[in-house]
């Protein structure tokens, strides 16, 4: 019978696979996961293709990190994006860079990922059991120091009617974004229920409603080079005297039919939450032609309309702007559509340079879990020691992944949390 100590962890995503493989040196590991499988959520993650990380330093990591960065510094400093890159190879991944830095399995299957990791638990002989659905997390009351308080310590899980006993406990339930992946809020819960302050959860990563309509009209139009704003419109009441930009960035998005979606627009929608709270209006504007200043652009869309003299306004945009685009724009400049080019005014070309530059929209909200990447909230870090992820309260009681208060920006560095908090939670006890 082994005499080592025993590690219960909760959930078999890749934060508790990571904890599992780590602790693997220190204790005899049980890993318990509700699915019939493990990975269920990493196998579709980047679309099939699993961006398992990115090859950064650490100061670029914690510069995407949106929520408490300063938390994760112990854990990326103990496992940086280097290190999952060489854990990888060493289990027999190959890995890919790609642009943005994000790295992938060279085959561009997530599932050589999750089966890199499962080689792996095997090979530890991590005992992995599925179809267990964790019902409580024990505890008990010890005396503290002083003789007179008292402190909790994890004594191990129930699965309905078995229990089993553990010296430490991981959870790594993830949050609520993809609940039927089995994301669905348990671990905070059971947080919550022992006493520990969790951050309301939220969908993150997440595309975004408009309020404007004719998105619709464009439902699948991708933008490629685009610059988007995100602003705060100047306002008596609050006191702005200018508009206030909440988020910046250049790339590719996308119209639905609710709205925009797409990778700049994901990543400005963890900024966003705290601004809908309030009631706020939020304007995004849209420059189409951010390479170009409003000079050039004149100078590009006069040479545009030589071309086109003798055509109809509608039929002169075609080198400029995508053909979905373009009556939207017409429309929002208020010039005839049918209306000779030779007959278009300064002003009026003025106008269409505006709208090109400055597309702007309003934000009606966010979509929900069922769409979000990944979830903002979760337990609080100050409830959460950042070298050991365990619970400051419940000794033996940690924590990993997408349920702690963390959460980043697109590129691979949500999953590098989990790897890194994974790592910590799996060391030995300090």
């Amino acid at each position: 019978m082994s005499m080592m100590k025993k590690m219960i962890v909760v959930g078999g995503g890749p934060a508790g696979m990571m904890a599992a493989i780590q602790a693997s040196q220190f204790y005899d590991v049980t890993l318990l996961e509700k699915n019939e499988k493990l990975g269920k959520k990493l196998f579709i993650t980047g679309k099939g293709r699993c961006n398992l990380t990115n090859e950064c330093d650490i100061d670029t990591y914690l510069k995407h990190t949106v929520s408490n960065p300063k938390f994760m510094y112990s854990a990326i400093h103990a496992f940086n994006c280097q290190d999952t890159i060489e854990t990888f190879r060493r289990m027999g991944l190959k890995v890919k860079t790609e642009r943005g830095n994000r790295v992938f399995p060279a085959s561009d299957h997530s599932s050589d990922v999750i089966g890199a990791l499962v080689r792996e638990l095997e090979k530890r002989h991590v005992d992995v059991q599925f179809h267990r659905t964790v019902t409580d997390i024990c505890t008990e009351e010890y005396p503290g120091n002083d003789g007179t308080s008292y402190l909790k310590q994890v004594t191990g899980v129930k699965c309905k009617n078995e229990f089993f006993p553990a010296d430490v406990v991981v959870l790594a339930t993830g949050g609520l974004s993809y609940p039927s992946t089995g994301s669905t809020g348990d671990g905070l819960r059971w947080a919550e229920k022992l006493g520990l302050a969790v951050v309301p959860p939220e969908p993150a990563l997440v595309p975004i409603n408009i309020k404007e309509d004719f998105c619709k009209r464009m439902m699948g139009l991708s933008l490629r080079n685009v610059n988007v704003r995100f602003l705060l419109p100047k306002s008596e009441s609050s006191g702005r005297k200018k508009d206030k930009i909440i988020y910046e960035d250049f790339g590719e998005m996308i119209f639905t039919h609710f709205g925009v979606s797409g990778p700049v627009i994901l990543s400005a929608s963890s900024y966003l939450h705290k601004y809908l709270k309030e009631d706020e209006e939020i304007r995004l504007e849209i420059d189409l032609k951010p390479a170009l200043t409003e000079q050039q652009l004149d100078e590009r869309l006069r040479k545009d309309f030589e071309k086109y003299s003798n055509k109809q306004f509608q039929n002169s945009l075609n080198d400029l702007l995508p053909r979905m685009m373009i009556p939207i724009l017409i429309e929002r400049t208020g010039i005839e559509s049918y209306k000779r080019v030779n007959e278009i005014r300064h002003e009026e070309r003025m106008k269409i340079i505006k709208y090109m530059k400055c597309f702007s929209l309003h934000v009606a909200g966010l979509r929900g879990f069922d769409e979000a990447i990944i979830t903002k909230g979760g337990v609080a870090v100050k409830e959460i020691n950042p070298k050991t992820m365990e619970a400051k309260k419940i000794k033996g009681l940690r924590f990993a992944g997408e349920m702690i208060d963390v959460d980043t920006l697109t590129g691979g560095f949500n999953l590098q949390t989990a790897w890194s908090t994974g790592y910590a939670a799996g060391q030995d006890e300090q």
